[in-house]
């Protein structure tokens, strides 16, 4: 990228309006309650002809160092000084606060280019507004609209004046391609059973992690103690995410794109919209990812909420991995972990097998073994297998265990194949799909799994009937 704008301003002006206009996406949630953006999100974007990265922050306020919303603040400083140029965003509608001015001279201490961004211009009043924010020092400000994309061509021509040509217009190739990559959707249904055959294991690419899990489970602890860094924003309160906030890291020499989410309530506690919202978002995190890590907290583990996510996770089909967090208040690791191993083989039979790490986000304990786990998921999760094996597999699967007889009549099953996978997804000939009871298809699962090892992970069965070439052959005679 050629440089970054990182947008501040008090809470409820308008950021994460013109972060998503600027991201072309709706990216931050965005809702009227003041101070729903926690911690700080980049996103490549683009404005006409100009491209960069942009910063979306939390509201800019004055309070404790300790507090909540002190730590916020301290996020949104992080956020100035990784940034080139700053967006300066006031409501011109309601006009100058105290804090307004506040912050004015916080931007003016960084020495950082200064765009003053008068934002919701359109509205009745606003040019009030817009007078009172020449008092703050910084410049003539630039009336926009971020809701309605009002005023982005002189907001456009400020940034080339606070820049200079040369650098607003730096060399950018990549940009396109990360935002492609963004709108992509990993997994599809059951394929074709003729569709050609997956490309080969990539390890080039990203590997796309989703964290997952029960509010207060420690979620962005892990994330920041994987990179090293404070990069999301933590503490003792429960729902401190909100937005789904990916971040980018390397882990032995493998490009790693982590995605933290909100807390997960019961469908019946959330009833705000903005808790809606972020959980919604969590969701589509989850759609996005290839590997989701659930965290459980291992004091209070498999609470009901603790396996309808991991269900929801599976159901998905992406390729699970458990991560018992809190690992450093046990007393018996070693009796609680054989506990917890054999209460996951019971209460998730449909991913028997899947990998389960003790750790510790606040320590660093057992971090590495929770990333070889993810890795070790992923590959199986991608895994392939020929139709000449599967065919051979099956012919022992019949011999030792024939399908059931139904109303007196026996269920031939003539071949499976593979047809898909991220997960691996299978279709079996058989002579009456509708008839073939479930108990006989979770065998067939069940013996895929430690024939091919491939513990963990979903695994798709579709059955389909054969067709008989002779049939229209046979009614034409007639």
């Amino acid at each position: 990228m050629s440089f970054k704008v990182a947008i501040i301003g008090r809470p409820n002006v308008g950021k994460s309006t013109l972060f998503n206009r600027l991201a072309g996406r709706k990216l931050a949630l965005v809702d009227d309650t003041p101070g729903v953006t926690r911690d700080r999100r980049i996103h490549p974007a683009k404005l006409y002809d100009l491209t960069f990265d942009v910063i979306d922050t939390a509201g800019f306020e004055d309070a404790p160092a300790s507090s909540l919303p002190g730590r916020m603040r301290a996020q949104t400083e992080i956020a100035i000084q990784e940034a080139d140029l700053i967006f300066f965003l006031m409501d011109a509608k309601a006009g100058l606060m105290p804090d307004d001015r506040t912050f004015a001279e916080v931007v003016r201490r960084s020495a950082k280019p200064v765009v003053l961004v008068a934002n919701k211009a359109e509205a009745r009043g606003a040019q009030g507004g817009m007078l009172e924010a020449w008092e703050l020092g910084l410049g003539e400000p630039i009336p926009i609209s971020a809701e309605h994309g009002q005023g982005l061509p002189d907001l456009r021509d400020a940034v080339i004046d606070a820049l200079g040509e040369a650098r607003a217009f730096g060399e950018d190739e990549d940009a396109d391609d990360e935002i492609a990559a963004d709108e992509v959707l990993i997994g599809e249904d059951i394929a074709d059973p003729d569709a050609e055959e997956a490309p080969a294991y990539d390890e080039t690419k990203p590997l796309r992690i989703a964290v997952v899990g029960r509010p207060n489970a420690g979620k962005s602890t892990l994330i920041n103690a994987l990179i090293g860094e404070e990069r999301l924003l933590t503490g003792p309160e429960a729902g401190i995410t909100r937005d789904s906030i990916s971040v980018d890291w390397d882990w032995r020499g493998r490009r790693i794109k982590l995605f933290d989410t909100a807390g997960m309530r019961r469908k019946a506690r959330v009833q705000e919209k903005l808790e809606k919202l972020s959980v919604a978002d969590g969701l589509r995190a989850v759609r996005f990812a290839e590997v989701v890590i659930i965290m459980l907290d291992a004091t209070i583990p498999f609470e009901k909420q603790d396996l309808q996510i991991a269900d929801l996770v599976i159901r998905e089909g992406r390729a699970p991995v458990i991560a018992f967090n809190k690992w450093d208040l046990i007393d018996n690791p070693q009796q609680l972990l054989a506990e917890l191993r054999e209460k996951t083989e019971r209460l998730l039979p449909q991913v028997r097998g899947i990998q389960a790490v003790p750790v510790s986000a606040e320590t660093g304990r057992g971090l590495d073994k929770l990333m070889e786990a993810v890795v070790r998921t992923h590959r199986i999760w991608n895994s392939r297998v020929s139709t000449g094996k599967l065919n051979r597999w099956l012919e022992g699967i019949l011999a030792h265990h024939p399908p059931p007889a139904v109303a007196g009549r026996r269920l031939k099953v003539r071949y499976v194949t593979q047809a898909k996978t991220r997960p691996p997804g299978f279709v079996v000939s058989c002579s009456r799909p509708d008839a073939m009871p479930q108990s006989y298809v979770r065998y067939l699962v069940n013996s895929l799994r430690d024939a091919f090892d491939m513990p963990g992970v979903p695994i798709r069965v579709a059955l389909r009937t054969s067709e008989n070439p002779f049939a229209g052959r046979a009614r034409k005679k007639a």
